[in-house]
């Protein structure tokens, strides 16, 4: 069995990746840095691999007497009996000096190192996970041991890194576990032992209080400071048909009176606050005046942020001729936000509850799809057939070639192609791929976010051996 090292500097959620691969909480997790002061170790499971991980002490710099000198000496004791090293940054927060110095630390240890860039949830932590080039470890690994986002990467990267040890039995192969999955097999990263994490954002006359009542089923105005002033997003509990769900107060976006430019400031910082908690967020629109420009730059957030979207149509019981309303207004999602295209449009009243189960029914099936997983047999079979319909354009005379591609991880669903040239791939063929994933896997309403790496396929030398 391998032994596997987690390093880094303290708090960027080393004991939270521990805990996440053995599957026990065995250490210690909290926000104060220099939580974790010993060595722990314990038997890790990621995918179809078994292998011994050390939880060490963050790095600090300090004499060798003082405490922060002997937790390095049990780090780099660590080091020296691992046989590959997981070094951590928190993405979030960036690079510090102290990221720097033990850079260069693990680089001198000369073992296979994979670099994660922790916290990498949400478009902020996908920024700063780029920050990682900059130590010259190679290329950063997106992660998010909290949710349990990009394991699938991490996976790949530790099978790149020790091609020994991690080489699986042919007959195995396909026999994927876990986070990895069979080839003909589709998957989902649900978990429904946890709360579902709605957030309800939207203008400030769009009626989200009134529709957060409804569903806690009390008359219970969610007040907190003044509108407008800075505080946490509250999250409240409660069960819907059995399920657990957390949802988040955005009071922050009610009306100020003659304030409208910083109005659509603040109420951005603030639905921004209350997606980060979120998984899936009910964009709330007043029906009577629906589809407003901060409408619009509140759904762009949430594309970005990387979450399921579900669009409620409050005050529907002031509306006439409501079919005909109601196709109009789906038409105009369509066109007004192609890039969460298939949206689930809800209408509701939330004075009544009319259509208040079914907005919950939406939200659920929308978290389900965020969660939703494509095997790779089944990707390339539809990518086949794709580039056989349209194939990608010639640039400068050579055609780009697309390999094949794989699913990453899910929440969203991020894929990942491989192929000749493809930064010359045009963006109106990315948009090609993305409408046909969509179309194609049932993923209405979900960001899809692909990226492109020049490579040759993996999957190669091993149909040559079985010719």
């Amino acid at each position: 069995m391998f032994t596997v090292a987690i390093i880094g500097r303290p708090n960027v959620g080393k004991s939270t990746l521990f805990n996440r691969l053995v599957g026990k909480k065995l250490a210690l997790v909290d926000d104060r840095p220099g939580v974790t002061r010993d060595r722990r170790e314990g038997e890790a499971r990621l995918g179809d691999l078994t292998f011994k991980i050390i939880d060490t002490a963050g790095l600090e710099e300090g004499d060798a007497a003082s405490l922060p000198g002997r937790m390095r000496a049990q780090t780099e004791m660590a080091i020296e009996h691992a046989d590959a090293i997981f070094f951590l940054f928190d993405s979030r927060t960036g690079l510090t000096p102290d990221d720097r110095v033990f850079a260069n630390l693990v680089r001198r240890a000369g073992k296979p190192l994979i670099l994660i860039a922790n916290k990498a949830e949400g478009r902020a932590g996908e920024a700063g996970a780029v920050e990682g080039y900059d130590l010259g470890l190679g290329e950063p690994t997106p992660l998010s041991a909290e949710h349990g986002d990009g394991f699938a990467s991490l996976y790949a990267a530790l099978r790149e890194a020790l091609p020994a040890e991690t080489e699986v039995p042919d007959d195995q192969v396909e026999a994927e576990t876990r986070i990895v999955l069979g080839e003909d097999q589709d998957g989902s990263e649900l978990d429904v032992t946890k709360p579902l994490r709605v957030a309800i954002i939207g203008r400030p006359n769009a009626g989200k209080s009134t529709l957060l009542n409804r569903l806690l089923g009390e008359n219970r105005l969610l007040t907190g400071p003044e509108p407008g002033l800075t505080r946490d997003t509250i999250g409240i509990d409660f069960e819907w048909r059995g399920r657990k769900v957390k949802m988040f107060d955005t009071a922050g976006l009610r009306r100020r009176a003659k304030v409208d430019d910083k109005l659509e400031k603040l109420a951005g910082a603030d639905a921004l606050r209350a997606a980060k908690f979120a998984e899936v967020v009910v964009l709330l629109l007043d029906a009577t005046i629906p589809f407003e420009k901060q409408d619009l730059t509140l759904a762009d957030l949430v594309e970005r942020e990387g979450r399921a979207l579900v669009i409620g149509l409050n005050k529907w019981d002031l509306i006439e001729a409501k079919g005909s309303k109601l196709s109009e207004l789906r038409e105009s999602a369509i066109r007004l936000l192609p890039q969460v295209k298939g949206a689930p449009v809800v209408p509701l009243a939330g004075e009544t509850g009319e259509g208040v189960e079914k907005l919950m029914e939406a939200v659920v099936r929308a978290h389900e799809t965020w969660n939703k997983r494509i095997s790779t047999a089944r990707l390339n079979r539809w990518l086949e057939g794709a580039l056989e319909q349209t194939p990608p354009p010639a640039v400068s005379g050579r055609r780009i070639k697309i390999r094949y591609m794989t699913q990453l991880r899910a929440r969203p669903p991020y894929f990942i192609i491989f192929g000749n040239q493809l930064d010359a791939l045009p963006a109106s063929y990315e948009r090609f791929l993305v409408n046909g994933l969509r179309q194609a896997f049932d993923l209405p309403g979900v960001p899809i976010r692909v990226s492109k790496k020049t490579s040759d396929n993996p999957y190669q030398h091993r149909k040559a051996r079985q010719r």
